[in-house]
């Protein structure tokens, strides 16, 4: 019989003590919880509901030059990679700094430079998932996806914003 995650509502296998999806302790699943407790509404709100815009996207082809190019104009510090619709990496600020800081920009393309197969979160996973993964893997940016395909990126900020306006 299915154990399931009282965080994020994954099913892990029977004697399971930590749940494989968002690492929550499966050891106290049957005890009692308050409903509607404080840790509820500050991370149990899902990620598709905190208004996550559109994210920037190019291909792996694309040169760092016009990666770069896209970031500014649409001032943000990430952008996917997409090929055929579907997520092959993401290239940061920090990539950009660390990994292609004084290269030709306009002769390297992304894909070199780009962080590939990145640790992603599904868009109905609670905050606390991307929380967890962004502090056991050292993130401030974590894509959103469903069935494989984009539809954001989950940064530190939203998660700051997100903590301020509950806690208020």
């Amino acid at each position: 019989m299915p154990l399931q995650c009282t965080v994020c509502g994954f099913e892990n296998l029977a004697g399971e003590v930590v749940c494989d999806n968002c690492g929550a302790d499966l050891g106290s699943h049957d005890l009692p919880q308050q409903a509607g407790s404080f840790r509820g509404r500050l991370m149990g709100v899902r990620i598709e509901s905190l208004g996550i815009p559109e994210p920037v996207v190019v291909g792996p082809d694309a040169t760092l030059a016009t990666v770069v190019e896209r970031m500014q104009l649409a001032q943000t510090d990430s952008v996917l990679i997409v090929d055929d619709d579907r997520l092959v990496g993401i290239f940061t600020d920090r990539d950009a700094v660390v990994k292609a800081a004084g290269k030709n920009l306009a002769a390297r393309v992304v894909s070199e430079y780009m962080t590939a197969d990145p640790v992603v979160v599904r868009h109905d996973d609670p905050l606390a998932v991307a929380i967890h993964k962004m502090a056991v893997g050292g993130f401030r940016h974590i894509p959103i996806v469903q069935d494989g395909r984009p539809l954001g990126v989950v940064t530190a900020r939203d998660v700051f914003r997100h903590l301020a306006s509950v806690l208020g």
